[in-house]
């Protein structure tokens, strides 16, 4: 089995996903929680809790491929767009400055974002980055794949899959966009030197619905807080929940807003959650509604149910408080996107390059 280097690792779903594709032979992040639970699942043997910035490249072990989920603060909508060179989704510049460091270059790299690396000033963000990957001899492209294809949970993510600019990509590579390519990647790839539009099989549809990943027996525990969540449900979403509960609908999503000056509970009706989030703010927090008797109830999502909208097994240990859980799952990479990934392009281009 190939090796790999996770950086970022947070709770361990991209080692997961990985899992009987490429072996974690090192992987760092500097949240003591979220190595909690890495280490709870993968072990201590190879995680280095670190700052990536004194991570020095020629400590690093020999390995095929480098994935990086750099942080994304600065490149999502919900954050300020500072950009992929403020403070904190800037560390991928440090990334590259470990791969520099180290005695022998991995083939394959890999870069994790949100949607605004392609998106945000016409994809500025990415060229940099492109062309940054460019002087260090790999020639790139982006993906844009939606966790929603395998959980019920709407979760878009951007994945640049780099490889020596000399290598064989015939077989793995389209000769323009393709599903996994959006409007966003496409203006992104716009004059981008040593372009791939790297190609992927459309997952076949997804069986899970959001109820089937509900914890039956969990009911709301302080009804009086759930009355004043039912309070903030706007008149004609509650209509369209009466509506959807008489057709059997078990279970809806929502998230606090603020509109026009006062919070409001938005639900959506399609059976897909809310892309998680960290918990920072209880707007961060995604709610449910529930059948109660003959009227409605509401309840955070338990800990449970967030790793199973990521696609982590059952067995998947989280310890720590329900915030620590929530943001080890909000915080990271869906399994089965990562192990669609690894299954159809990183482990086949591993077995040419390697060969």
């Amino acid at each position: 089995t190939p090796l790999f280097l996770d950086f970022f690792a947070g709770s361990g779903l991209v080692t997961e996903g990985m899992r009987g594709f490429f072996q974690a032979a090192w992987a760092n992040d500097i949240c003591e929680k979220k190595a909690a639970v890495y280490i709870a699942n993968h072990g201590p043997a190879h995680f280095e809790r670190a700052s990536i910035a004194n991570v020095p490249g020629k400590s690093l072990p020999k390995a095929t491929l480098a994935w990086a989920s750099f942080p994304c603060q600065d490149l999502s909508l919900a954050g300020k767009m500072s950009g992929i060179t403020a403070a904190r989704s800037g560390l991928v510049w440090q990334w590259l400055r470990a791969i520099d460091e180290m005695k022998d270059k991995p083939p394959i790299l890999v870069a994790e974002n949100v949607v605004g690396l392609v998106s945000a000033q016409g994809g500025a963000h990415y060229r940099l980055l492109h062309d940054a990957l460019l002087k260090r001899g790999y020639k790139s492209g982006a993906l844009l794949l939606d966790a929603v294809h395998w959980v019920p949970q709407s979760r878009p993510r951007i994945f640049v899959v780099s490889v020596p600019k000399g290598a064989d990509c015939s077989g793995f590579a389209d000769r323009g966009p393709n599903w996994a390519h959006s409007a966003s990647i496409v203006r992104a790839a716009h004059g981008a030197a040593n372009w791939v539009w790297w190609k992927l099989p459309k997952p076949s549809g997804r069986a899970a619905r959001l109820q089937d990943v509900i914890e039956a027996g969990r009911i709301p525990g302080d009804l009086r807080h759930s009355e004043r969540n039912l309070g903030l449900v706007p008149p004609r979403h509650m209509d369209r929940l009466t509506h959807a509960f008489s057709k059997g609908l078990r279970v809806v999503p929502g998230y606090r807003r603020t509109r026009n000056g006062r919070q409001v509970l938005e639900l959506r009706f399609d059976e897909v959650a809310g892309c998680l989030r960290t918990p920072n703010g209880g707007s961060s927090r995604q709610f449910i509604v529930l059948k109660q008797g003959e009227g409605f109830a509401t309840r955070l999502l338990t800990v449970r149910e967030t790793a199973r909208l990521m696609g982590a097994p059952d067995g998947y240990k989280i310890p720590g408080s329900f915030n620590d859980g929530y943001k080890a799952m909000g915080d990271a990479v869906a399994v089965p996107v990562v192990r669609h990934l690894a299954r159809h392009l990183l482990r086949p281009l591993a077995e040419r390059l390697d060969g």
